[in-house]
């Protein structure tokens, strides 16, 4: 339309230049030669009047196609929504001050919206630093996947328990190499959008041995149309609540056997006392060597089952702690001094290895004497049990230090052994009454020293060192 229009507007200014030639061409001839003009006067005259009458009605056409976009401006300015300072005044001055103030008016808005875009840009990144907070905030471990199986977000805690730096983008398997099972989670779940809820995974670590972690793997927005847009991982650490609930539900069994067999055992300790006093009148009646040598023996098993038994009523008769002040460092050198001679015959040595700076000081808790005494006794001895003789390396070494955990501090002994270890399977039994893997003995030693150091609200755990040899940690509170 406006190219029809602009055409138009320069065929009009053609025409009128040519009637306006024409015009001037007659008004010459008028004016040059007066005698032509006497002989053509009346055509002339009615040519100058033609052609003079068509090139004013197209340069009015032509200013009336020049002022049209004029008029349409003064129309819109009219319209427009803007107050006006209601002064008389020309088109022009009106047109002029109606669009100064649409410019104005424009020009707060894009201020307006300029402050809008800041004020959302300010909250948008004050949302990205809550949310980076609160995900550097957690403990659990936090990693999130995209939907190809590269990390894009790992907090503190989950870099500190897969040993990770701060770059991001590694691959699932690249992470959770030391722990295939849960790839294998991660992959399921990118795959199928599976939820996979509190798994308990176990893994091994070079450090810290064997660990038990949790583990929830949810999908990212699995309804999206495009499938899963990834995968959230959260994972904590629960090898401590494993083990106390582990100690928890040991503790229980234990306390129901004790009651259970309490009042058997104190019946068959009367029974060993009838035949203790029968293998002693055997022993006071003339009989010939081979009889005196069966009354003998039968006089040491009766000594040995009354022995068991006792131990057995102490295990299973729980006493109250008479707690006072007790100094770890002298009750370890009375246990050392004590089992000297058994080391000197087994020809194993006793170490005592320095530990951290603050476990060098005099150590005290609360603590029953004779009980805590007795716990460590059957402790270090079977340390020193536990090596065969063939065994070059004749080795125990003690080990005191000071931990510091969630704000609780804790008194550490380690008793560690050069023999061959505890088997795997044996490692959750040990503590359990009766339950032993030498040729001698009645397997009581552990599960009394295991109760004892329960019952003075502290932990008895065993585990197999890297090197060799077994460990026996206890940890009491301060």
């Amino acid at each position: 339309m406006s190219m029809h229009a602009s055409r138009m507007q320069v065929l009009l200014t053609v025409l009128a230049g040519i009637f306006l030639l024409a015009t001037v061409s007659i008004f010459a001839v008028f004016a040059l030669a007066p005698g032509t003009a006497v002989v053509y006067r009346p055509f002339l005259l009615t040519s100058f009047v033609v052609t003079l009458f068509i090139s004013l009605v197209s340069i009015a056409w032509l200013l009336r196609g020049i002022l049209r976009p004029y008029s349409q401006l003064i129309g819109e300015a009219r319209r427009a929504p803007v107050a006006h300072s209601g002064k008389t005044q020309n088109e022009a001055a009106f047109v002029l001050e109606t669009f100064q103030s649409v410019i104005a008016q424009l020009q707060d808005q894009q201020k307006e919206l300029q402050r809008l875009s800041e004020q959302a840009s300010r909250r948008a990144d004050s949302a990205e630093r809550f949310s980076d907070r609160i995900v550097a905030s957690m403990p659990t471990g936090l990693i999130a996947f995209d939907a190809r199986g590269n990390a894009t977000v790992m907090n503190g805690p989950a870099r500190a328990l897969f040993q990770m730096g701060a770059d991001s983008g590694q691959h699932y398997r690249t992470v959770f190499g030391a722990v295939p099972e849960l790839a294998d989670m991660i992959e399921d779940c990118l795959s199928t959008g599976r939820l996979f809820r509190r798994e308990e995974i176990e893994t091994h670590h070079a450090n810290k041995g064997t660990a038990r972690l949790g583990a929830t793997v949810a999908p990212i927005d699995p309804s999206s149309e495009s499938g899963s847009l990834g995968a959230l991982c959260l994972i904590t650490d629960i090898t401590e609540v494993t083990r106390l609930r582990e100690q928890v539900a040991l503790k229980r069994n234990l306390e129901s056997l004790g009651e259970m067999s309490a009042g058997l055992a104190h019946e068959f300790k009367n029974a060993m006392a009838a035949l203790h006093g029968y293998a002693q009148f055997l022993q006071s009646i003339d009989q010939d060597q081979q009889g005196k040598a069966a009354a003998d023996a039968l006089l040491q098993e009766v000594r040995n089952l009354s022995e068991m038994t006792t131990a057995f009523l102490n295990f299973a008769r729980p006493q109250a702690l008479q707690l006072e002040e007790v100094s770890l460092d002298e009750m370890i050198q009375e246990c050392a001094r004590e089992m000297s001679p058994l080391f000197e015959a087994r020809r194993v040595d006793l170490i005592r290895s320095p530990g951290s700076t603050d476990s060098n000081k005099e150590i005290s808790i609360r603590a029953d004497t004779r009980m805590l005494r007795q716990a460590l006794l059957n402790l270090v001895r079977n340390a020193a049990e536990a090596i065969p003789e063939e065994q070059n390396d004749r080795r125990v070494v003690i080990k005191k230090t000071i931990e510091n955990e969630h704000g609780k501090h804790w008194a550490k002994i380690s008793i560690r052994d050069t023999g061959p270890g505890i088997p795997a399977a044996d490692l959750e039994r040990i503590f359990i009454p009766f339950f032993t893997t030498k040729s001698h003995g009645h397997g009581v030693g552990l599960a009394l020293a295991h109760r004892v150091i329960t019952e003075h609200g502290g932990t008895l755990s065993a585990t197999n060192a890297p090197d060799g040899g077994a460990t026996l940690t206890v940890r009491l509170p301060l």
